[in-house]
């Protein structure tokens, strides 16, 4: 199918973890190992995060740097790439700390979205589906958002490459969580992999991992290829790069 390259890049713990047990967003990456996610952001044409990691973390993907930001400008492109949201289920019940929404018939509606929605300058695509509360889809097209339905009761990801596709993005960075990430592997969309590994144990049955989900059995696993390893900072923090095994 016609689709964006898609980079999946990850910080986990030496245990394999990405967040703790809080599901908050914990620290793992360092100062060094952040100002390389900058660069790799400022390189493509999107940013991507599934539905976890919207409601719990409600982050930027922006450019941090005005240098990035200034040189993606002077290549004619938008000042920061553009930022796409994989959400299955929203509602108001889930959501908090949204002004009041006008119009005759509406009620006060409240999502942790605003970050996401908001920070820029920078193109927002939402992918939710056919369920959704009308009222919060209004709210997102009203912060300049391009909401789009992607499948009945849950987001269709083929769908969605195929829209971004046709849109003109031609690269995409994954930034999380593990749900999205193992459902990319299990359709055989994930082009690259990078991963930062920190030396720290986080521990925890529930804390997440990069590839959550039901799991593949050890004959149906996902086979990478190693294009190299680094260590990247002095806290001794270690970057491995892969490929999808049948591209070079």
């Amino acid at each position: 199918m016609n689709r964006p390259h898609i980079i999946v890049n990850v910080a986990m713990t030496a245990d394999g973890k990405i967040d703790s047990t809080a599901r908050k967003g914990a620290a793992i990456s360092s100062k060094t190992d952040k100002a390389r996610v900058d660069r790799l952001r400022a390189s493509v044409d999107a940013v991507l995060v599934g539905g976890r990691t919207l409601l719990n973390e409600d982050p930027k993907l922006t450019v941090k740097s005005p240098e990035l930001r200034a040189e993606r400008l002077q290549k004619g492109w938008p000042e920061n790439p553009a930022k796409v949201g994989v959400i299955s289920e929203i509602s108001t019940k889930t959501t908090i700390g949204v002004p009041q929404i006008s119009g005759a018939g509406r009620s006060a509606l409240k999502h942790p979205l605003m970050q996401f929605l908001t920070s820029g300058p920078a193109q927002v695509y939402l992918f939710t589906t056919e369920c959704v509360d009308p009222d919060l889809v209004t709210h997102f097209e009203d912060t300049g958002a391009t909401v789009r339905a992607a499948g009945k009761d849950r987001v269709d990801l083929v769908t969605v490459f195929q829209s971004l596709h046709q849109d003109g993005i031609r690269t995409i960075l994954v930034e999380g969580g593990g749900t999205m990430i193992a459902e990319l592997f299990r359709l055989n969309l994930v082009d690259e992999l990078t991963i930062y590994i920190a030396p720290k144990i986080f521990g925890g049955m529930t804390a997440p991992t990069m590839a959550d989900g039901a799991g593949f059995l050890a004959d149906q696993a996902p086979v990478l290829k190693l294009k190299s390893v680094e260590i990247l900072d002095d806290e001794g923090g270690i970057l491995v790069h892969y490929l999808r095994k049948n591209k070079e």
